[in-house]
């Protein structure tokens, strides 16, 4: 095993309330951290648990695709791995979810023979549940990033909830865009149509970052959605339009090996 680790941990979303003790051990004991996270302040409050913090957001520039951003923030943060240092990536949210850097570095830094694993952090999935008091378990949850929902065939039950992640970028292909305008959401509300009335009401949702903030819960009706606004940390949410429709012929076999049993 080559000298040098790479651990990707999970500020959460909320400043200072969301991560955990064994994600803030491994910052504080960090030789370098890179930090990509929402803002300033959440950078300050990491710089505060260790002497040599390192912004990733300066790879971020209007009119550069987000994915060569991406490769080179892997890039150099392999490059302290490579140097034998103790290196950490503390990334906004789950350092796993809708996150490529660190799925990608750690892969790259196992395939050279570095030490890498993934700390979770509470991710904007979890702040969803709590703060509009869904339980997934209830109907079922399907999630999609809004543009690949828009790319790809996707098969959508309307007795579940749907959500949609990023639909701030709907439609965006180049990668380099920040925001998407009402013409590519009248797309997006074409393919929800055929699964959803017009007048069904749906939920355009932010987790809080700060502590004082409140969370966005705007309920909006579908046909609405594309003049809403929008950002970044938008995320949709469909809640079911139709009831559970029972199988009935698994119930009847299922009955039966009850009968059994």
């Amino acid at each position: 095993m080559q000298h040098g680790r790479l651990v990707c941990v999970g500020t959460g979303m909320t400043l200072g309330a969301h991560i955990s003790p064994l994600s803030r051990r491994y910052i504080e004991q960090a030789d370098v951290v890179f930090v990509l996270v929402a803002d300033g302040i959440s950078e300050q409050w990491i710089e505060s648990m260790n002497a040599d913090v390192r912004s990733l957001q300066p790879f971020y520039q209007e009119g550069k695709s987000r994915l060569q951003s991406y490769k080179e923030m892997v890039k150099v943060m392999l490059a302290e791995v490579q140097a034998g240092k103790n290196v950490v990536g503390a990334f906004y949210g789950h350092p796993g979810v809708f996150a490529w850097v660190p799925h990608k570095a750690i892969a790259i830094a196992r395939e050279q023979g570095y030490q890498a694993h993934m700390e979770p952090g509470i991710s904007a999935e979890a702040c969803l549940y709590a703060d509009l008091g869904i339980d997934p378990g209830t109907y079922g949850c399907q999630h999609y990033e809004a543009s690949q929902f828009m790319f790809y065939q996707c098969t959508i039950n309307p007795s579940a909830y749907l959500v949609l992640w990023q639909i701030g970028v709907a439609g965006d292909k180049s990668l380099t865009r920040f925001s998407t305008g009402i013409s590519y959401r009248k797309l997006l509300l074409e393919t929800l149509q055929v699964h959803y009335p017009l007048d069904h009401s749906v939920i355009l949702y932010e987790a809080i970052g700060l502590p004082l903030q409140k969370a966005r819960i705007d309920c909006v009706l579908l046909k609405d959605l594309p003049v809403s606004e929008f950002s970044l940390k938008t995320t949709l949410v469909i809640p079911p339009a139709l009831s559970m429709q029972p199988n009935r012929e698994m119930l009847k076999r299922l009955a039966m090996l009850n009968e059994q049993n």
